[in-house]
């Protein structure tokens, strides 16, 4: 254990796709009191209050300092962030939570599956192994289905919506856009990177995970189309059609049902390619 924990916290180099992903992108609003403080495409959402804030990922390691950065560029105390939450226990994401958490004293919440990963700091991933890990955290609480974060007027409801990670977590959160009140959809995951999905011993439920998820996703409203990472929803594109008195981009009900639809059939094909060469 104590070797995993060391190997965990040891610096991996950044590959030329993170490094990518990594590249700094100054914050922005994306409406009402919920801003982006992510990367190019490593997505970080922070949600604001005066009883204080929300902060949605975590990026790489090397993504804390910015995300940090970012906070401070909009007028914010990192301070202020109160709860710590996270989409899905991988190193892209959950990566920077350890100095995240240290820098902003804020408690950590997590579904309990991917809170035994953070704790890992990604060691032992059904399908990464020990590839792709990230400084350790411990978890200060563990979310259930259909859990609701309050912190002020914020009220954020986790899904829990598996496959990705086995506790893959999106958010749902009621947002103020064009003068109507929203609904956010945060989707955690919906791919399978690498993955084997049939006869899968590490994770034999994986598929029969995926089609619930994908169920609970397309039961959810999905007024603000978001995610883990930027290019799920087009995030750069979006934000350069933003403009004083035009309609929110962001606001992509059908972009949302695209990318859902897209996302299931490539899992269907992936895993009738996996079927079709044990034949």
């Amino acid at each position: 254990m104590l070797a995993a924990l060391l190997l965990a916290a040891a610096p991996v180099a950044l590959s030329e796709e993170e490094r990518a992903w990594n590249a700094p992108v100054a914050p922005f609003r994306i409406a009402d009191n919920l801003y982006y403080v992510g990367t190019a495409d490593l997505a970080a959402y922070l949600v604001v209050d005066p009883a204080g804030m929300i902060l949605l990922d975590g990026g790489l390691p090397q993504s804390a300092p910015l995300i940090l950065d970012s906070i401070r560029q909009l007028g914010f105390d990192p301070k202020h962030v109160r709860y710590l939450i996270n989409s899905q226990a991988h190193r892209d994401h959950a990566g920077g939570l350890a100095e995240l958490k240290r820098a902003t004293g804020a408690k950590l919440l997590a579904s309990a599956p991917d809170a035994a990963l953070l704790e890992r700091g990604g060691t032992g991933d059904f399908a990464f192994g020990d590839r792709l890990t990230y400084p350790p955290v411990k978890a200060d609480g563990l979310l259930r289905d259909k859990a609701v974060l309050s912190l002020g007027r914020i009220r954020m409801t986790a899904r829990l919506t598996p496959g990705h990670t086995r506790g893959c977590t999106s958010w749902t959160l009621p947002v103020r856009a064009d003068g109507h009140v929203r609904q956010a959809l945060f989707i955690c995951g919906a791919s399978a990177p690498g993955y084997r999905l049939t006869d899968n011993r590490a994770y034999p439920w994986i598929m029969e995970d995926f089609r619930r998820s994908f169920e609970t996703w397309r039961s959810l409203p999905c007024d603000l189309f978001l995610g883990a990472h930027a290019s799920y929803y087009g995030m750069a594109e979006k934000r350069a059609q933003m403009e004083p008195g035009k309609p929110n981009p962001f606001f992509d009900p059908q972009g949302c049902r695209a990318f859902l639809s897209r996302s299931e059939a490539r899992l269907r094909v992936q895993a009738a390619k996996e079927t079709a060469t044990t034949e």
